[in-house]
């Protein structure tokens, strides 16, 4: 369906612009109609401008979705039929790009979709989980409290991630500034000030020497510095997407990281244990969610790890084997998993499995924010403090003199 970029004004004349998928220039004045809106120009966007998911760019943020999640348990709870809800959405929704979906899936399923289809036709939006999630509650009745235990999943993805952001970003900004203000430093301080101190004749000692090369260093070879970490990334990336092997081996390496490594593997699994969790006790096959649960993660080996439990269970495994097979959990979250088959609870064991690591990883990040910020300190005082040393001692010695 063509994508057209539009400018629309709403009942108070305030100006709108968007863009959404219509048929054609009456469908777009009729979907755009629906909204409230009135259209003042369109023009259509080109074929490699269109996207999976009504839009380019930026998609539908989480918060969105949990609103979205909120809605439609609150609504279906109270016995309102589907697509009154959806309209109902539609018309109260503010953000343009949420409400262009809603719209999308209220014409969906007033041409005879189910939800569960409706919501499949914008994966960036709604993963395969969502949508299988969705349809087991269409089958049994529960959709009320599909909507409610997704609304809950996706909370808690939210404020993890947040979380993690959180930590990531305070060093990258302090690590970028140090960089930065030891470029500066080695290339036009440091070279003026050795210049006044070996004018005047002084000896410099071990440490000032040491100081003066790496100053020639970076300044000789500062655009190679600079240039190297960027091509590295950018080689790494065409080499991930060209060779499995090499995409397997840095996928590896990350989960080895120190500190970040373990960390992202704790959060990659309690994803993994929510999700389960939530297919199981919506009725979906345990195959069947090890496979969709496969594409939670783009970590490689942890994608094969998955797989390869699936095919043990497949071959009549038990699953707390198959897991201890491939090496993904602990001794303990596996007895966990032992006790949840031998019990019938396993949509329980696997809940359990998912506070066990949300606890470690929220222990991690609370480690992680307390440790930072003096080790950082830690850094960029010594570098401050051999610069000063360095180049202050002569001078002072020098006075001395004097």
């Amino acid at each position: 369906m063509p994508k057209y970029q539009y400018k629309a004004t709403d009942s108070k004349g305030k100006i709108q612009k968007g863009s959404m998928d219509a048929a054609n220039l009456d469908d777009l004045e009729l979907r755009l109609d629906r909204l409230g809106l009135m259209l003042i120009s369109q023009k259509p966007l080109s074929a490699g401008g269109q996207g999976p998911a009504l839009f380019r760019g930026k998609v539908v943020s989480r918060q969105d979705v949990i609103l979205f999640c909120f809605h439609m348990e609150q609504l279906t709870n109270a016995g309102v039929p589907i697509l009154k809800g959806l309209a109902d959405f539609r018309d109260g929704v503010e953000n343009p790009r949420l409400r262009n979906v809603a719209v999308s899936l209220v014409e969906d399923v007033e041409s005879g979709k189910t939800l569960s289809d409706a919501l499949g036709n914008h994966p960036r939006i709604f993963d395969p989980i969502f949508v299988q999630l969705i349809l087991m509650g269409e089958r049994t009745g529960r959709l009320a409290e599909i909507f409610r235990d997704l609304a809950q999943s996706l909370k808690w993805e939210d404020e993890i991630i947040a979380q993690a952001k959180k930590v990531m970003i305070y060093p990258s900004i302090v690590g970028l500034t140090v960089t930065a203000l030891v470029f500066f430093m080695m290339i036009f301080l440091v070279p003026q000030l050795m210049a006044f101190i070996t004018e005047m004749g002084e000896k410099v000692p071990m440490h000032t020497r040491a100081l003066v090369a790496t100053s020639d260093f970076i300044v000789e070879f500062w655009p190679i510095l600079v240039s190297l970490p960027v091509a590295g990334v950018i080689l790494t990336r065409f080499l991930c997407r060209i060779s499995k092997t090499a995409r397997r081996k840095v996928d590896a390496l990350k989960l080895k990281i120190w500190i970040i490594g373990p960390l992202m593997r704790k959060i990659i699994l309690v994803r993994f244990s929510n999700a389960f969790a939530l297919m199981y006790k919506s009725g979906i096959t345990v195959l069947e969610a090890l496979r969709i649960c496969e594409g939670l993660t783009t970590n490689l080996v942890i994608q094969e790890a998955l797989h390869q439990a699936r095919e043990l269970v497949s071959e009549g495994r038990e699953i707390s084997g198959s897991f201890a097979q491939v090496k993904l959990f602990p001794p303990l979250v596996l007895s966990m998993l032992q006790v949840g088959e031998s019990t019938g609870g396993l949509d329980v064991s696997m809940k359990n499995v998912s506070y066990f690591y949300d606890r470690e990883v929220k222990e991690t990040i609370g480690k992680l924010e307390t440790l930072i910020e003096p080790v950082l300190t830690m850094v960029l005082g010594g570098m401050m403090g051999w610069v000063i040393l360095s180049v202050l001692g002569p001078i002072y010695d020098l006075i001395a003199k004097l």
